[in-house]
């Protein structure tokens, strides 16, 4: 993967927000320096920390893969997750469709909020969602809709992978 798009997108996001380093080091409790080797595409981001800054920014964790997938063309792999844009290059629309996988016992974070809803549809396995603190469980071809605004988080509490549609909308 190369860490170097994920690091332009955030540039962009907090350049966008007139937003120094050090603010988003605050907002977010991850160090200055750790971010500006993000930015500069010498560091690679665990998945907790980017959804730290997502939120921080208020966009969609997903737009910092829709990024860097339109360019490969393929997916985009990050500890234990891995994202498979599906937007097929269109990026005029405000929905970010990816398939994501995650492995077995992947429940490390915490839940996070953002702008817009978010669409969960479970292609294989189970799925465990938390919306507010309320739990659902998601077996095959089962879904949800619900707003990103309330504090969410996904995991999978099995010893199977879980393979399922994630589609965010996105606010300009």
């Amino acid at each position: 993967m190369s860490h170097g798009t994920i690091g332009v997108t955030l540039k962009n996001l907090r350049k966008e927000r007139n937003m120094t380093l050090k603010e988003l080091a605050e907002q977010t409790a991850v160090s200055i320096s750790f971010l500006s080797q993000v930015e500069r595409g010498k560091s690679s981001v665990t998945l907790e920390s980017l959804r730290k800054i997502a939120d921080a920014l208020n966009v969609d964790p997903s737009l910092f893969f829709a990024n860097e997938t339109e360019k490969t063309g393929w997916a985009t792999r990050l500890e234990g997750f891995h994202y498979q844009d599906l937007s097929h290059g269109v990026q005029a629309t405000n929905l970010v469709p990816m398939l994501v996988t995650m492995k077995p016992a992947e429940s490390e974070g915490n839940p996070f909020a953002h702008s817009g809803y978010e669409f969960l549809f479970v292609v294989e396995g189970v799925l465990t969602v938390e919306v507010d603190d309320a739990r659902t469980e998601l077996t095959e071809h089962q879904s949800i809709l619900f707003d990103a605004r309330k504090k969410h988080y996904w995991f999978n509490l099995t010893d199977q992978d879980v393979r399922f549609l994630l589609v965010s909308s996105k606010t300009n």
